[in-house]
């Protein structure tokens, strides 16, 4: 895959309402592009981000504030905030990109009064995402929680441009109401869906990664065709960084972190990773080394 120009761009809000219908914190914002920006954003690669200016926007009416964010919600926003794709779709000489986010501060929860016709600015698309060896058969995506939407991207990717790769997904999250999308999402595409959460209510009971690892103990596939992509909390990706090294399986995990600029310049999202061939290690800057790393490298 081909990485996009990264460039600062406008885009018109076309929709953004809750993504489970739950009246959960979830949402789902979908933003159109024109010109340069549509031809930048239709060439990005599953796993990259983008970074929004949310410093104009307005608070929702105080009614709509959790009770959790009331005091929180007063703090000027000066930062911009990162976000991943859930899905890229190229209409003619317009490119619509969707992002799935949680009201988790200040930044995010102004971000829900955002409506159609609203313009944002945009700088992206950022980092570097997911890739695809010639030489495997079985893709394994694993999210927990908020980390399913660069794995929807990367799924809807692979069903299009790598046929010949059998996509299986395990989607975990705490509780069915943790879930930030509908699972049934993937099955648009005809892709087997394993749903786990942690008690029970939802799919099967117990950890996405004991359930990955139950499944590859089970499936009698060669190792050497098979590859794991996971995005997640951070103890679920060394769960699963620590399965896919004593299964001898190739893995990529996208790394969370604070990303205030995005270019590498503020050196505040930095990943200790592992030096190839030696004991030491180095710090890598998760915006523009990653947010996708080799799952050997990391230190968790």
């Amino acid at each position: 895959m081909k990485k996009a120009n990264k460039g600062q761009f406008w885009g018109r809000v076309c929709g953004n309402k809750s993504a489970t219908g739950k009246g959960q914190c979830f949402y789902k914002i979908t933003l159109e592009f024109e010109g340069q920006a549509a031809k930048a954003f239709a060439k990005a690669v599953p796993g990259q981000f983008a970074e929004i200016d949310l410093s104009k926007t307005s608070l929702p009416a105080a009614e709509k504030i959790p009770e959790g964010l009331k005091d929180a919600c007063k703090r000027d926003i000066i930062l911009r905030r990162p976000f991943s794709f859930c899905d890229i779709t190229t209409k003619g000489n317009k490119t619509i990109v969707e992002i799935l986010y949680c009201v988790v501060g200040p930044a995010s929860l102004r971000m829900t009064t955002l409506k159609a016709g609203d313009t944002v600015n945009i700088i992206g698309p950022l980092g570097n995402g997911f890739s695809i060896p010639k030489d495997k058969k079985t893709a394994l995506l694993v999210s927990g929680g908020m980390g399913s939407p660069p794995l929807q991207h990367l799924a809807d990717y692979l069903v299009k441009n790598n046929p010949k790769i059998n996509v299986l997904t395990f989607a975990g999250a705490r509780t069915k109401e943790h879930f930030p999308f509908n699972p049934k999402r993937f099955t648009k595409q005809k892709i087997e869906t394993i749903i786990t959460t942690d008690d029970g209510s939802a799919g099967l009971k117990g950890f996405v990664s004991e359930h990955l690892e139950r499944w590859i103990e089970k499936s009698g596939q060669k190792e050497s065709e098979m590859i794991i992509y996971a995005c997640g909390p951070e103890a679920m990706l060394a769960r699963v960084a620590e399965i896919a090294n004593s299964s001898n399986i190739e893995c990529q995990i996208s790394m969370e972190r604070r990303m205030a600029c995005g270019i590498g310049v503020c050196q505040g999202c930095a990943v200790e990773c592992r030096l190839e061939g030696s004991s030491e290690t180095v710090y890598k800057m998760c915006c523009t080394d990653g947010p996708v790393f080799d799952a050997k490298e990391v230190v968790f």
